[in-house]
């Protein structure tokens, strides 16, 4: 039985640099009806469990580090006993949230996390957050991308621990080069796919985003 992808939405602030947004954030759970792995752990620790149904929870991958896409992470992990899997890039911004806490693992860039037979296949896409990545997996024809590439563009990169021109890369050379039908399961909003934006690449480097 091939893994299936389950999608919740939580919603709470996300605060960075003394500013504070109020945002809906996409969880995404992959697995089958025995075991899963939970993209993001955001805000509701408690929704996101009754969401597994019983299921056990083999990791909480953060696809980065900034607090919207952590917070309930230490609870979900407390709950279930899964371990929290950071890129260790990220480790400023996740102590910013929690400080008495560490992951309990790290992600590396070609790192593969297989879940009900399933293989997603880590990729280091920094500029978002230093130790942003992206989840590839091919069987399930999708991409998990946090908050490097949206519906429309890149993610932001205003504020700290961001760079415009690193992020362009990682989008660039790791996600416009998977196959165009893939589809993007983004951390904030709707999906979209690797052909309807890779057209637009040049158009995001003249704005400047």
């Amino acid at each position: 039985m091939t893994a299936r992808i389950d999608h919740l939405v939580t919603s709470g602030t996300f605060a960075l640099d003394g500013g504070e947004w109020d945002v809906d954030n996409n969880v995404w759970i992959v697995g089958d009806d025995t075991e899963a792995i939970v993209i993001d752990a955001a805000h509701d620790a408690a929704a996101i469990e009754a969401a597994l149904a019983g299921r056990t929870l083999r990791a909480i991958v953060c696809t980065h580090a900034h607090n919207d896409h952590i917070d309930a992470a230490p609870a979900l992990a407390d709950a279930t006993g899964a371990p929290i899997l950071l890129h260790p890039d990220d480790l400023p911004l996740w102590q910013q949230t929690h400080p008495d806490r560490t992951p309990d693992g790290t992600l590396a860039d070609g790192q593969e996390i297989t879940v009900a037979g399933t293989t997603l296949t880590v990729l280091h896409t920094p500029g978002h957050a230093p130790g942003a990545v992206c989840l590839y997996a091919p069987e399930l024809g999708t991409v998990f991308t946090g908050d490097t590439l949206f519906q429309g563009g890149p993610g932001a990169t205003g504020r700290s621990f961001s760079s415009f021109p690193t992020i362009i890369d990682s989008i660039r050379d790791r996600l416009l080069t998977l196959p165009g039908d893939t589809k993007v399961r983004t951390g904030h909003g709707d999906p979209t796919t690797i052909g309807a934006e890779a057209p637009q690449l040049d158009e995001w480097i003249k704005r400047g985003h």
